[in-house]
């Protein structure tokens, strides 16, 4: 049996559950093992073939966009505190920046966005040109990215609704976990199991052969 068939069932069981007056999330969790957090990095952006969820994103820019809420060097004044920040941080889910800013936004933001994980990146979020299509491209591109980034031995993984067909959630929880599989160093021997929950069940464990 393979994986793909362990979720299936797993999912099978999920159903069972409650439903709740909520479109519940449906969570990945991948538990390592022999994997040492401060010798190894793991932090991979895994594009999934069904969005998850439209994301709000912010981008610091020179100009003004129809296309993104923006804020621009003359607005950087505007945040004068730490508290002033971290509500910028927390009403948005991602940040996109003109790559000509970026020294600026680490020097004004950085000690922020950096901890809260938000900081534009380089991988996904910084755009030379940012015109209407670099953008709207940009976009659909964060829409359709899961952020993997190892912070302890656990990964829990938002990576669907309870609205999604199975076959969908599937296909996202078998490409992150795939491309998580590519960026460890000793592949499927660092992975101890798997779990998949909704928000308000508890997990259903699937064992990796």
């Amino acid at each position: 049996m393979d994986v793909q068939e362990d979720l299936k069932k797993a999912l099978e069981e999920l159903r069972k559950s409650k439903e709740r007056k909520f479109d519940e999330s449906v969570d990945l969790i991948i538990n390592l093992q022999k994997f040492d957090l401060k010798k190894n990095q793991l932090n991979v952006f895994v594009n999934v073939p069904h969005k998850v969820k439209d994301k709000k994103v912010c981008g610091f820019l020179e100009s003004k966009n129809q296309h993104v809420d923006t804020i621009t060097e003359d607005d950087f004044k505007k945040f004068k505190t730490k508290a002033d920040m971290k509500k910028l941080v927390k009403k948005y889910d991602f940040f996109i920046a003109q790559g000509s800013l970026m020294p600026k936004i680490a020097t004004t933001f950085g000690r922020v966005l950096g901890p809260a994980g938000k900081m534009p990146s380089p991988q996904l979020g910084i755009l030379l040109n940012a015109g209407e299509k670099e953008i709207s491209e940009l976009k659909k591109k964060i829409n359709n990215n899961i952020r993997v980034k190892a912070k302890e031995s656990s990964l829990k993984l938002a990576i669907g609704k309870r609205s999604m067909k199975d076959d969908d959630i599937i296909e996202n929880a078998v490409t992150i976990y795939n491309a998580v599989l590519k960026d460890l160093p000793r592949n499927k021997e660092n992975v101890k199991n798997l779990e998949i929950k909704f928000t308000m069940t508890k997990p259903e464990k699937i064992r990796i052969r």
